[in-house]
């Protein structure tokens, strides 16, 4: 058997954990930190590999080894790679506390309700979509991809950031600070952990711009009675069914939706765990799909602006919903198309729009495709019978690009 010990965040283990072991590998400062048996090969682990191939050796020969680890190590941690070099039945696997429960324990919140994120050779860019998207988010930090890093990139989100570096050690210290402020700190090489925190909705009930909270709705492409809207100027629950099957937002993607209106398919996107920029050019229609997030308890960031000259100033999206722009259709759709990373969704009635639109798509590299939608709907009649009332036509057209590579957020 591999013995993998946790170690670090919670009550030290014993200083003989690692006792009748051959091998003994593990960090610096977990190897320092127990008595090593007489004899016993030492690997202080670097890179990963090099490291299993040592192990590998001694298991072939049935020689034991251990291996120190992190808090829990199977928690974002070694015992990923070890059973898939050495099968999990090789395993004695004995978890300390993990560094986001011991982050959460210092700062007395509970984590049932967290997301948890890794920016640990990963994208931040993931890391930061589910920041923006979620009330609570614990993020594994990594070269590049700490405090200060994260701190840009929400210096506009009103998020409090909790920086726990060195969890376990003599060296421990947690933090408070906003983003700006953790944006211009040097925080060195030992921080573990960072607890991104919207406290108005952490701390306290969810708050709506219109009265009490009503019940959460279930599923998804909900009824257009859930939004609040302006003459029924919204995206019908049929035509957004299949543009959010076709955007895919989950949690990890950040999303546009462009000419928001009443803002529902920005709403379905965030209620599904993307992080959301909506753009609406009306004064009424910002008011409109910020009380729709609200209502729903999800955070929508809106920006008050016409396409295409406000979008030069937001991020890279994963994904785009277009529903509006008029003549400016094609151009609007142009630099979605140019910029999402994966693929953009056009919904629009107007016939005369299509090939201008599929052309923008497809000269941006993108793979394109579109339904007409015609929909009935059951209507009662008097006397107790039903017709069907005919929903007005929907042309969407999707692009994709091809291979995309999309990361989300590591369950």
């Amino acid at each position: 058997m591999i013995t993998v010990v946790g170690m670090g965040a919670g009550a030290p283990p014993g200083a003989d954990v690692a006792a009748g072991a051959e091998l003994v590998v593990g960090g610096r400062r977990h190897l320092d930190a127990v008595r090593l048996p007489e004899g016993a090969e030492r690997v202080v682990l670097g890179a990963l590999a090099p490291a299993l191939d040592t192990v590998a050796e001694y298991v072939a020969k049935e020689r034991a080894v251990v291996v120190l680890a992190s808090g829990d190590p199977g928690f974002f941690g070694i015992v990923r790679a070890l059973a898939e070099r050495f099968g999990p039945e090789r395993l004695d696997v004995r978890p300390g506390v993990s560094s986001v429960a011991a982050a959460f324990a210092r700062v007395g919140l509970p984590w049932d309700d967290a997301v948890v994120a890794s920016a640990h050779g990963r994208e931040l860019r993931t890391a930061v979509n589910v920041c923006r998207a979620h009330p609570k988010v614990a993020v594994l930090t990594g070269p590049g991809a700490g405090p200060a890093e994260l701190g840009a990139a929400l210096r506009a989100d009103p998020r409090v950031l909790v920086v726990a570096s060195a969890l376990g050690s003599a060296e421990e210290r947690v933090e408070r600070v906003t983003p700006a402020e953790a944006a211009v700190r040097d925080w060195g090489a030992a921080v573990s952990v960072v607890l991104c925190l919207d406290e108005a909705r952490t701390l306290g009930p969810v708050r709506t711009v219109a009265g009490p909270p009503r019940p959460e709705a279930a599923g998804w492409a909900l009824d257009e009675a859930e939004f609040a809207h302006r003459d029924s100027m919204i995206t019908k629950f049929e035509v957004r069914a299949l543009a959010l099957a076709r955007l895919g937002p989950r949690p990890g993607d950040l999303v546009w939706d462009v000419g928001a209106g009443s803002g529902s398919v920005a709403v379905e996107c965030a209620r599904l765990g993307a992080a959301v920029t909506a753009v609406e050019k009306t004064p009424d229609g910002v008011a409109r799909v910020r009380a729709n997030a609200a209502a729903h308890g999800v955070d929508v960031r809106v920006v008050h602006g016409a396409a295409p000259t406000v979008l030069s100033d937001l991020d890279d999206p994963d994904a785009v919903f277009v529903g509006g722009g008029g003549r400016e259709l094609p151009v609007i759709v142009a630099q979605c198309a140019r910029r999402a990373r994966r693929a953009v969704v056009v919904a629009m009635a107007a016939l005369d729009r299509v090939p201008a639109v599929r052309g923008a798509l497809l000269d941006a590299g993108l793979e394109c495709d579109g339904v007409l939608l015609q929909s009935s709907r059951l209507a009662p009649l008097p006397g107790d019978v039903t017709r069907l009332a005919a929903t007005n036509p929907v042309f969407l057209l999707w692009g994709v690009r091809p291979h995309s590579r999309t990361e989300g957020v590591a369950p």
